[in-house]
């Protein structure tokens, strides 16, 4: 085979692992889609695999090639949440160190996820958060992560100070997010917005630290 020939192997392999790859997200969304929808619907416990299945038109064989249990779509909605999340967090640190402001934006975006879905639905996720948890790869630990990068590019601008703790006041945070989203999905809350009422206890938690 010439060096062309090759070359040109190797670009079409590369094209077909791409569109392969694609068409393996696409499905994998198609799924995650398909779920949401019924569950808004007609309840989590009420969803079957099958009436998943049905819905985004893929066979059960193909359902358990993505996703070992139901619960697993559940636990791929809330690291979607938390990734977009973690987005908004960013965007807001681009443009100013200013710690509120980005716990704030990073709290709106999860609201306004939370908000679409019912209370089961985000009660039973914040459950199998929990769950996962044990396993030590779940979106409750992302969501640490999202807030040690913010408080570290705080500390490093000098917003926070150098002796601040940034991994135990992440961990801290993030319990306040679970508690909090359990809390505002009971109704707890009542008309307030769980961005408000979160983000002003981990800004509380920040500052106590800070001058600590």
């Amino acid at each position: 085979m010439t060096k062309l020939a090759r070359g040109r192997a190797a670009d079409q392999g590369q094209r077909r692992a791409s569109f392969q790859q694609a068409r393996s997200h696409a499905t994998k969304q198609a799924l995650v889609q398909a779920a949401l929808a019924l569950w808004r619907t007609n309840g989590y416990a009420k969803t079957t695999v099958a009436d998943i299945c049905r819905a985004a038109g893929v066979s059960k064989a193909l359902f358990y090639f993505y996703f070992p249990r139901k619960e697993d779509v559940l636990f791929e909605v809330g690291l979607l949440s938390t990734d977009a999340a973690h987005e908004k967090a960013r965007e807001a640190m681009r443009t100013s160190h200013d710690v509120p402001t980005a716990i704030g934006s990073m709290l709106a975006s999860l609201e306004d996820t939370m908000r679409t879905s019912s209370p089961e639905l985000l009660l039973e996720a914040i459950l199998e958060g929990y769950r996962q948890s044990a396993a030590g790869q779940d979106h409750l630990e992302r969501t640490s992560v999202v807030f040690a990068e913010i408080f570290q590019q705080a500390r490093d601008s000098g917003a926070l100070p150098e002796e601040f703790d940034v991994e135990h006041v992440a961990v801290v945070a993030q319990s306040l997010v679970s508690e909090g989203a359990r809390h505002w999905a009971s109704g707890a809350y009542g008309n307030r917005s769980f961005a408000d009422v979160v983000g002003r206890d981990i800004v509380a938690l920040v500052t106590g630290y800070s001058i600590g």
